[in-house]
């Protein structure tokens, strides 16, 4: 069989993505036949034993993929002991899947689980500049000088937070298509404005769309097309 990436048949196992595989190399917690793992390592998956804390690592399960409109109050964070309501618990428990990215649990809408290590890089890699659109209502009447600051740009910590398209759909709610995918981006954005979101709403990743689906309700897709 042909030899593939260590990170890749880690994330292709279904244990973590592969930007989590690389952590777990690098921190010293992934063995190959027993020697300690070092990235850019080319493994053949039937032949080499991997292990991560001990544990052996089997071969990936059938890839699955679910679109799942999240309602408020669920986390993202799958690792989370404390989260209450995790939106991994929206879908089956096997195979075991994990969100791409991230949707903060004050906010609803488009989130996709999978266990499929290659395409969430794609999906959330910031070179791929996959586009996100939300929508957004905010506490007060929309103004044109915070139609300007959105257009030209909010100073935050990470650098210039930009708009790649933005539409006004009623006298509070905005269309606002982003693809720099910081923390709380869009929320931190309006507030530098004088603004608070009321409802912020994803209704789409890329070329994936939220639809009809019903908030609470996932439903299968047969593949995603980053």
């Amino acid at each position: 069989m042909e030899k593939i990436n260590l990170t890749q048949f880690i994330s292709n196992s279904g244990l973590c993505s592969r930007r989590q595989a690389e952590e777990l190399i690098r921190r010293g917690e992934v063995r190959v036949n027993g020697r300690l793992a070092v990235l850019g390592l080319k493994i053949d998956p039937q032949k080499d034993k991997i292990e991560a804390n001990g544990q052996l690592i089997k071969p990936a399960e059938k890839k699955v993929y679910y679109l799942v409109n999240k309602p408020i109050g669920y986390t993202c964070t799958v690792k989370d002991i404390h989260a209450e309501k995790k939106v991994i618990d929206l879908v089956p428990p096997f195979p075991r899947v994990w969100p791409v990215g991230r949707l903060d649990r004050d906010s609803r809408g488009l989130i996709i689980l999978t266990n499929d290590g290659d395409l969430t890089y794609k999906l959330t890699h910031p070179k791929f500049e996959h586009p996100k659109e939300y929508l957004v209502t905010l506490n007060k009447p929309i103004t044109p000088e915070l139609l300007l600051k959105l257009k030209q740009g909010v100073k935050l910590e990470e650098g210039l937070a930009k708009v790649d398209s933005m539409k006004q759909v009623s006298p509070t709610k905005l269309s606002i298509t982003i693809h720099q995918g910081w923390k709380r981006q869009i929320r931190r954005m309006v507030e530098a404005g004088g603004y608070k979101v009321v409802d912020l709403v994803r209704v789409r990743i890329g070329k994936i769309k939220l639809g009809e689906l019903k908030e609470g309700k996932y439903k299968e897709l047969k593949e995603v097309l980053p």
